[in-house]
């Protein structure tokens, strides 16, 4: 069953669910893709997790709670074409909250003076690029204008939390990742674009978070 709040509403809904111990892995491992078949992928890295950030931002546009994702562009690289939440590195003298919303200006051209954090998320491992990524929550408190990188964005779409909340919104499909591995992978889906791995993993805390 669907639950709506208003963003204002939502957020302070947040700000108390995230005091408390967070669902973690027990939210993230019914989203994760599994490989089908005989060629498996390998990623065996040898430095430690790289830190990053990714960041959800909930706002709101006729009656609806939205958050803005990302198709990266094409690159020789563990994501390239995937669907994202906007994020990356921890660069020298910052803090994740930090991170998430300069990734955020240089993505999707956000305003952090708009911005309010919320909270995070659980750390979470994203194997193919080796990175630690913490989730960080944050409500826009005006209407964002996006506007993508036009390097590394190749569009922008927008989820609906309410969708997302749906008790039907997890779906499973084979899919090739990489080109070359056949996955079957949970899923949601975004105005048709499937949305899968760790972005989806991710979501999902945030769903259990709020449908719990």
């Amino acid at each position: 069953m669907q639950v709506k709040y208003s963003l204002s509403q939502l957020g302070e809904i947040l700000k108390q669910k995230l005091k408390q111990p967070l669902p973690g892995a027990l939210a993230h491992e019914p989203l994760r893709a599994t490989p089908v078949g005989s060629v498996f992928p390998d990623f065996n890295h040898k430095s430690p997790p790289k830190p990053g950030a990714v960041l959800i931002l909930l706002y709101e546009k006729d009656g609806e709670i939205l958050f803005p994702l990302i198709q990266r562009s094409e690159y020789t690289g563990a994501h390239s074409g995937q669907i994202s939440l906007p994020g990356g590195k921890v660069e020298s003298g910052e803090d994740f909250f930090q991170t998430a919303l300069r990734e955020g200006q240089e993505e999707i051209g956000i305003d952090p003076n708009t911005i309010e954090i919320i909270g995070r998320l659980s750390d979470f491992f994203v194997i193919p690029s080796n990175f630690m990524v913490v989730p960080v929550i944050a409500i826009s408190t005006q209407q964002p204008q996006f506007t993508a990188d036009p390097v590394e964005v190749q569009s922008i779409i927008s989820g609906s939390l309410f969708s997302l909340l749906d008790d039907d919104a997890i779906n499973t499909k084979e899919i090739i990742a990489a080109g070359m591995y056949r996955m079957n992978a949970p899923h949601f889906e975004v105005e048709g674009q499937i949305v899968w791995g760790a972005t989806a993993m991710i979501l999902n805390e945030l769903r259990t978070l709020i449908k719990y």
